[in-house]
């Protein structure tokens, strides 16, 4: 099963064209890794695919939808089947770890607070950090906990497919490799199927099942 099909899709800013009939496919349980040199459009890509830039010519389908043809209520039911951790873990600096991954549970379910608390707290203890973090601000932690703590904010509502915008970017050695075992480990348990952007070499190596590298406007 394909959880991400782009067909023929074309991107322009302005005069420049970023992406020229680029085509790629995802198949269901496997880290598929978007490469490419700085500016090639590897991230422009992945926000087309999570609706946070339109799509423009071409077609993107996300576990089966075309997002082109998708009403406001498909839209929201679709994003929640899918999370997104953004290269600077994007918390919300005001809200302590557990509130910030506690925000798509109040948002989009009608949970009850104990039932929140302990989803927030199971989702936690899966990415690593520990039951007294929760109550940290983001400003008080570590760039390796900010990721973990976007992680399982991106977990919060159970989703089928997960985007990793540059996931290692800023960490030291020992805590980029100790993220990528976090990330098979979690697709393994999880069943998540995963599209990661990376320029991390290392973790190409020992995360991807199968890349694209994006080259000339195209996958190469």
């Amino acid at each position: 099963m394909k959880v991400v099909e782009v067909k023929d899709l074309h991107t322009v800013f302005g005069k420049k064209v970023v992406h020229n009939g680029l085509n790629l496919s995802v198949n269901k349980g496997e880290i598929y890794g978007l490469l490419g040199p700085s500016g090639c459009g590897k991230t422009t890509l992945m926000r087309k695919m999570v609706m946070l830039e339109p799509i423009g010519q071409g077609s993107i389908k996300v576990l089966g939808k075309d997002l082109t043809k998708l009403t406001q209520k498909e839209i929201q039911s679709l994003q929640q089947q899918w999370g997104v951790l953004f290269q600077f873990g994007a918390l919300f600096s005001s809200l302590n770890i557990a509130e910030n991954v506690a925000r798509p549970l109040i948002e989009y379910t009608t949970l009850s607070k104990k039932m929140i608390d302990e989803i927030v707290q199971f989702k936690l203890s899966i990415v690593g950090l520990k039951p007294q973090d929760a109550y940290l601000f983001p400003s008080q932690i570590s760039g390796g906990m900010k990721k973990k703590a976007g992680l399982a904010r991106a977990l919060a509502m159970d989703p089928q497919l997960l985007f990793l915008d540059e996931p290692t970017s800023g960490l030291d050695p020992i805590s980029a490799r100790e993220f990528d075992r976090l990330i098979l480990e979690l697709r393994d348990l999880l069943g998540l199927s995963i599209v990661m952007v990376s320029h991390d070499i290392r973790s190409i190596k020992d995360t991807m099942d199968r890349f694209a590298v994006i080259e000339n406007k195209k996958i190469a």
